[in-house]
């Protein structure tokens, strides 16, 4: 049994939903820090270009969920799941117009779940 590195709270899966009704197909991308903070970000897929330096941790509710291979190197033993909460975050994420924005929840994998993840994905692989 592979394990996933990333999943999605059913309350964020339903403002994800809305999202898809309104935009079509769509994609993650863990912002970095800077002028987005660390909050994983929501764009109609393609919109964001990802290059050979972004890695792809999964998908989650039908959504690639990428980050740059950097700051992998921090999260690679955590597993992320996406939630969601009130309030209007800074960037340019999709759901910011509905008064809630993605949040990232983090746990460290166990040693099982550490020996059997599913495997990341780059540009190549596509």
């Amino acid at each position: 049994m592979l394990y996933r590195r990333i999943d999605i709270t059913p309350e964020a899966e339903l403002f994800l939903d809305e999202l898809k009704k309104k935009h079509g197909e769509l994609m993650f991308h863990q912002s970095g820090g800077c002028c987005d903070g660390s909050q994983p970000m929501c764009f109609e897929k393609g919109d964001f270009i990802v290059g050979s330096s972004d890695v792809c941790l999964g998908d989650v509710a039908g959504c690639e969920f990428w980050m740059s291979k950097d700051q992998f190197e921090y999260w690679k033993y955590t597993h992320l799941t996406i939630h969601v909460t009130k309030g209007r975050g800074s960037s340019f994420s999709l759901e910011i117009p509905m008064g809630i924005r993605f949040i990232v929840q983090s746990r460290l994998f166990t040693h099982n779940e550490l020996i059997s993840l599913e495997p990341i994905r780059v540009l190549e692989d596509y």
